[in-house]
């Protein structure tokens, strides 16, 4: 298989523009196609914005973020994405809406084009279904902040060639990336874990057991962990963290992965965590305030 010169993403929001920075940093030209235009316009900005951080703190020159820059091509048409070596979509976390997307792009790509899901939790194999190409279709889970955080968690759905595979870790790797292969059961390595200790923490607090303040804290100065779950769950999306438990609750049918009622409710009320300015603490407020 050639080697990936052009990265087509779709969906140009936090995971999006995180994926196309890193593509373009590495050399790659990149397409980022959203259907708003407004979200390309500020996914690119905030690009320029985080690159410009970079400069500052001596990670890279001016000139290798000008570079970046004019790598990048922004739009809202699917077919401005027909040149692309591989194509990662990025959009939200909903079954129904991956499926939409990879039906309506396929009969744009050439024939040898690979396809890759950013999935956090979703069958590699059932998306890959819904394609001409199943065995050049992968998960590519990158880790938010995807700028920062060095990795990317590889999922070979059941028809994936080893071509795909090699070709995918290659372009991982080039992108100053590390890899860990997980198997395509639901939620993969990374949120099967994560995911569960979130909403753990969620059902202590609604149960009384800790307030907001005491099980972030004892969690991060019991167990050594930068972050406190209830505040990483604000910072990843209690609707994020939500989806992950039903794919998880559904996929494994046990009982254990059933989603706190807690979590359920603060998405309900729309306090989806930093995004929406309350979820588990209220960010309206230097520092933020727990809200429990």
């Amino acid at each position: 298989m050639a080697e990936i010169g052009t990265v087509g993403v779709i969906g140009a929001g936090q995971m999006g523009n995180g994926i196309a920075h890193v593509a373009a940093l590495a050399g790659l030209d990149v397409v980022l196609v959203d259907v708003k235009a407004e979200a390309v316009e500020k996914a690119v900005a905030t690009i320029g914005k985080n690159l410009d951080r970079q400069v500052s703190k001596g990670g890279i020159d001016a000139a290798a973020k000008d570079a970046a820059m004019a790598r990048i091509k922004g739009g809202t048409e699917m077919s401005a994405l027909s040149a692309a070596d591989i194509v990662i979509e990025a959009a939200t976390e909903r079954e129904e809406l991956k499926l939409a997307i990879f039906k309506q792009v396929v009969p744009l790509l050439k024939p040898e084009a690979i396809l890759a899901s950013n999935t956090s939790s979703i069958s590699i194999t059932r998306l890959a279904a819904v394609t001409d190409r199943p065995h050049r279709f992968i998960g590519m889970h990158f880790m938010n902040p995807v700028p920062v955080m060095k990795l990317v968690e590889i999922i070979r759905g059941i028809a994936t060639d080893d071509a795909t595979y090699e070709a995918v870790k290659a372009l991982a790797e080039k992108m100053g990336k590390v890899t860990a292969v997980a198997q395509d059961y639901p939620a993969f390595i990374v949120n099967r874990i994560l995911i569960p200790m979130i909403n753990e923490a969620v059902q202590t607090l609604q149960e009384g057991v800790g307030d907001v303040a005491s099980i972030d804290a004892a969690m991060k100065l019991g167990t050594g962990q930068p972050m406190g779950p209830l505040q990483l769950a604000d910072f990843i999306g209690l609707d994020t963290c939500l989806a992950i438990m039903r794919v998880l609750h559904e996929g494994m049918g046990d009982s254990k992965y059933r989603p706190s009622p807690l979590l359920v409710k603060h998405v309900e009320a729309g306090w989806l965590g930093k995004k929406t300015g309350r979820g588990f603490y209220d960010y309206s407020q230097d520092p933020p305030r727990p809200t429990r």
